[in-house]
């Protein structure tokens, strides 16, 4: 069935009209959790794995020369409906975090996620059942990918902030700032959001719909 968008959702909000809607509501400071230790991701374990899908995000301490060795990620980020977890990567994070990662049972989403697969498989880590959003706004008449800024101005009319110099600032600090913590959880919080709309208004690309319904008949099951 093709499935027809109203002419006024297809287009793109311009940056002015962007500049004129409501900042987006993310997580309070309570709801993002800053994960550093392995006692403290086994005490999240159960609610993590039974999440089915989870918005993803990393962050890297940012290179400025082509010299430069990346070593991200620095900052690994996962959230539900309720909560952010902010992981500061160590080695021990990331074998807790693999299988997660790895699970073809649970549905990872976000933007930009080609590097993230890239510094992850560096990491020995293969990132499963992927799914890159800025490439689900076919059906409103998009070809090129959608950012998250336009992705949550279209479907929500919401101003969405993307700072520069938090998004540049160091992720591999140990003690991250509150503005830091605020930025990556919005990252990883808004495709959660951003999927379940596009998947309520019916408007996923046929091929990640029938993903989607084959994991829930497959929960379902279990």
């Amino acid at each position: 069935m093709n499935i027809i968008v109203d002419e006024s959702v297809t287009l793109l909000p311009s940056k002015e009209q962007i500049q004129t809607f409501p900042y987006f509501q993310n997580l309070s400071i309570e709801n993002i959790l800053l994960i550093k230790t392995l006692q403290q991701c086994d005490a999240i374990e159960n609610e993590l794995k039974i999440a089915p899908i989870l918005g993803f995000d990393s962050e890297s301490k940012p290179t400025f020369n082509k010299t430069d060795v990346q070593t991200g990620p620095h900052l690994v980020q996962l959230a539900t409906f309720e909560k952010a977890y902010l992981f500061q990567v160590s080695d021990e994070i990331l074998n807790f975090l693999k299988p997660i990662f790895e699970s073809h049972d649970q549905i990872k989403v976000g933007f930009g996620l080609k590097n993230d697969a890239h510094l992850f498989r560096k990491k020995d880590i293969e990132l499963n059942n992927i799914i890159e959003l800025s490439k689900c706004f076919s059906r409103f008449g998009f070809s090129n990918p959608v950012g998250i800024k336009n992705a949550m101005a279209l479907l929500f009319k919401v101003n969405f902030p993307k700072s520069k110099t938090i998004s540049t600032s160091n992720w591999a600090r140990k003690n991250l700032t509150q503005a830091q913590m605020q930025y990556a959880a919005a990252d990883a919080y808004a495709p959660v959001l951003i999927f379940d709309e596009l998947r309520h208004l019916d408007l996923l690309p046929e091929s990640i719909a029938k993903t989607v319904l084959k994991l829930k008949t497959h929960s379902n099951k279990s």
